[in-house]
């Protein structure tokens, strides 16, 4: 097969294209013809920095395929299976940079017919951490279904990435009202597309003044992508009890709360990231997600607020330089 494969960590030149043997699925681990692969933020920055943790590393976490083998107490997944997967690259050196890829069964989750691999591919990291956002706030909901979010406002901050995308989608299929921030007018209008109901562009006027009309009460969860560069906005905006659900660090290291304003509002500060979440979340908010894919309310593309970037396999490491770049919209790999 052909792979993507690293030794070292580093830039995106430490990628390269390899022939390798087809490798075999081990107890509990299917084995997924890959059709597609999605890369996020976190590909790139575990291709960057620290130990690959194996001699050889195939990266991306995420892919959409066909499930080709199955190892030995593998009952739910079945040759021939059309699957969305998660985390490949997480616990093992197989990710979803090549033809094929050895996943966990757990991580793989069927993918209807009909709904295509581009839609699968961009799910994983994304939907699971979008949902993870949407389910922590003190009173529940813990788990997304239509109406379960029915009453309840949601400020999803940067509402054209990636996340943003997915968790504008979860919570208007949850009943949500669901507001969120953008930076140009481009990107408003993906936001619109992906289902927003109020978009703010911070960048022009008063963000917490639009918000606040949107959402006079204030906002019940933010889901948050820089807690630093928004901590004065959440503070404006927030409802008694919110949470703010932060998964990434964008803007900076370091964030500085008022201490006494979210005091006074018992607000909620939740951070997140999927890696030590835990199996049982892991597996609710795939159910989840699961269950939005077969109602339809996860399509991709840019009439739906997601413009899609292909890039064959032999391109990765352009692939991933355009992740780290910022690119609007979702990367995908053809191996």
């Amino acid at each position: 097969m052909r792979a993507i494969v690293f030794s070292s960590t580093g830039d995106s030149s430490v990628l390269r294209l390899a022939e390798r043997e087809v490798p075999e699925p081990g107890d509990g681990q299917v084995r997924v013809r890959v059709m597609r692969s999605g890369v996020n933020p976190t590909d790139w920055k575990r291709r960057s920095a620290g130990d690959p943790g194996f001699a050889e590393v195939t990266p991306n976490m995420d892919g959409a395929g066909v499930v080709d083998a199955v190892g030995p107490g593998v009952l739910s997944l079945h040759a021939g299976d059309r699957v969305w997967v998660m985390l490949a690259a997480h616990s093992g050196p197989f990710g979803t940079a090549a033809e094929y890829s050895i996943v966990p069964a757990a991580h793989a989750f069927p993918l209807p017919e009909g709904i295509a691999y581009d839609v699968g591919a961009a799910l994983g990291v994304p939907a699971i951490t979008a949902h993870r956002a949407l389910t922590v706030a003190e009173g529940g909901p813990a788990r997304l279904s239509p109406f379960a979010m029915a009453g309840r406002t949601v400020l999803v901050a940067g509402g054209a990435g990636a996340v943003g995308h997915a968790a504008i989608q979860l919570a208007r299929w949850a009943g949500a009202t669901v507001i969120t921030t953008v930076s140009s007018p481009g990107k408003a209008a993906l936001a619109t597309a992906a289902g927003a109901h109020h978009v703010v562009d911070y960048r022009h006027g008063d963000a917490a003044r639009e918000i606040r009309a949107a959402a006079p009460d204030g906002v019940d969860v933010v889901v948050e992508v820089s807690p630093a560069g928004n901590a004065e906005l959440n503070r404006a905006v927030v409802a008694n009890h919110a949470t703010i659900a932060i998964y990434a660090n964008n803007g900076g290291d370091t964030a500085a709360f008022d201490i006494r304003p979210h005091m006074m509002l018992n607000t909620r500060v939740q951070f997140l990231i999927l890696y030590t979440l835990g199996e049982p979340a892991l597996q609710a908010a795939a159910e989840d997600v699961g269950a939005a894919l077969r109602d339809g309310a996860l399509p991709v593309g840019e009439e739906h607020g997601l413009p899609l970037h292909h890039f064959p396999l032999e391109r990765t490491a352009d692939a991933h330089d355009a992740v780290e770049r910022g690119v609007v919209g979702k990367v995908l790999i053809t191996p």
